[in-house]
């Protein structure tokens, strides 16, 4: 810092943390930028990374996990509200009338790999316990070693698999339920989707999903209401969502062991529930509602749920270096033991052994519910060069045309984190940021409340 404001370029490296937005592990880029006139051929601006404030540029690293990096995975978790809200309520290119086609809120489980201390209606754990809701305790087996730590981290593995064939499922429930072919059912029907996957305290995924139903391929990409004369679409979507859940399997892995599962299934914990307008103050579940549940689960993996790792580990050594429960640490064991097994090459299961097993994506979406992240990313992106160019031109700085500036830049990966230095003004940055936005919503309240009180 004292270097920095000798060679005056303190508010210069100000103005480069202040870019991040709060990132709190940006990655750090060397290299160089070159933006040529092709008009007249003439280099209008060069930098290099030696030029910047911070020797580096740096970029946000854009992690959804909020334990690595809480300002980017606020970002995605509002990139995914935005997503999920748009295919309920609509906007982002989605009609505003999908808000009354047939929507569910569905939960899918695992299965049971062994009794584990919980909190059940009598109130009284199977241990005699009645546990605290925020026990350490809750969600651990009742017997480490007769837990079947070998079936739940595959049934994790191939959790992505399973889901897959529930909506293949899905599909063919919605055709028997109408009477019809899955053709013809294909060209009245199209199930759409968003969902997210969550860690229970056992350490097993279980799916958080909305599920819409629109008219089929007839409609082509217009998101349109299913055909009347088939009776209530709302009961025949969740009776097809209950069914679909009961067929749905996967075959257990082609691997040598008699201790491995010979297919996987979701547990019997089914809940389907309908998803009320924001209009309608009767229901439990709103658009708003389901919207904000999701995006939340969105940003968290194993680490917050079970307490393991929110990284790679290079070794059982690695375990060592963290306070892992262990429970945790024999679920993170068996990926790792598992994975050099033949047979389960393919599961890539200590790849993700911090992950206890699952490797898929934690939002995923079908192509027609609504927006996608990389949309609203661009969008976010053309605003910001807009702002940048903006304030450019107000100081009298113009920056050159883009349809007539040719950039040639070679950026390479020279490190990750910020300086002792950096990390302290990031946090004075970070704090009047968070003052920033405390007295925006202290004087959002006061306008809520001088209008409820005009209009009383």
């Amino acid at each position: 810092m004292a270097r920095a404001a000798r060679h005056g370029r303190s508010a210069g490296l100000f103005a480069q943390l202040e870019r991040l937005g709060g990132c709190a592990d940006p990655i750090r880029l060397d290299g160089h930028r070159t933006d040529i006139d092709t008009t007249s051929g003439e280099i209008v601006h060069t930098v290099t990374a030696h030029d910047l404030p911070a020797g580096a540029l740096l970029v946000r690293c854009n992690n959804r996990r909020t334990t690595r990096c809480p300002a980017c995975a606020e970002t995605y978790r509002r990139d995914t509200y935005h997503l999920i809200s748009a295919g309920l309520a609509g906007g982002k290119g989605v009609p505003d009338d999908v808000a009354a086609h047939p929507r569910v809120f569905v939960t899918l489980t695992a299965p049971s790999f062994g009794p584990v201390h919980n909190r059940p209606d009598s109130g009284r754990c199977r241990c005699g316990t009645r546990h605290r809701p925020d026990a350490a305790e809750l969600g651990t087996p009742l017997d480490l070693d007769t837990y079947d730590y070998t079936a739940a981290v595959l049934w994790n593995a191939h959790a992505g698999a399973l889901w897959a064939r529930f909506s293949i499922e899905l599909r063919r429930a919605l055709a028997a339920a109408v009477g019809l072919t899955q053709r013809v059912c294909a060209e009245l029907l199209r199930p759409s989707f968003a969902k997210v996957a969550e860690y229970q305290r056992r350490g097993a995924v279980h799916f958080h999903a909305v599920i819409r139903l629109d008219a089929g391929r007839r409609a082509g990409d217009d998101i349109t209401p299913p055909p009347d004369g088939y009776g209530d679409w709302h009961h025949v979507l969740e009776s097809a969502v209950r069914v679909a859940a009961g067929r749905a399997r996967v075959p257990g892995p082609d691997a040598e062991g008699t201790d491995l599962p010979s297919h996987f299934v979701f547990g019997r914990q089914v809940d389907v529930r309908p998803i009320r307008s924001n209009a309608l103050a009767d229901g439990p579940l709103t658009d708003r509602s389901v919207a904000g549940y999701i995006a939340k689960y969105a940003t968290k993996g194993a680490e917050t749920a079970t307490g393991t790792l929110d990284r790679r580990i290079a070794s059982l050594a690695d375990l060592d270096r963290h306070d892992l429960t262990d429970h945790a640490r024999r679920l993170v064991a068996a990926c790792w033991t598992l994975g050099t097994r033949p047979g389960l090459e393919h599961l890539l299961l200590r790849k993700w052994a911090h992950m206890l097993g699952f490797r898929g994506h934690f939002t995923t979406k079908s192509r027609c519910y609504s927006t996608t992240l990389g949309a609203l990313r661009a969008v976010r992106m053309l605003w910001n060069e807009t702002r940048r160019r903006a304030a450019a031109e107000a100081a009298g700085h113009p920056l050159p045309d883009p349809d007539t500036t040719l950039v040639l830049a070679h950026w390479e990966y020279a490190g990750h984190g910020h300086t002792a230095g950096e990390s302290l003004i990031a946090a004075g940055l970070d704090r009047t940021r968070q003052l920033g936005h405390e007295a925006a919503r202290e004087a959002r309240a006061e306008r809520d409340e001088e209008g409820a009180d005009d209009a009383r």
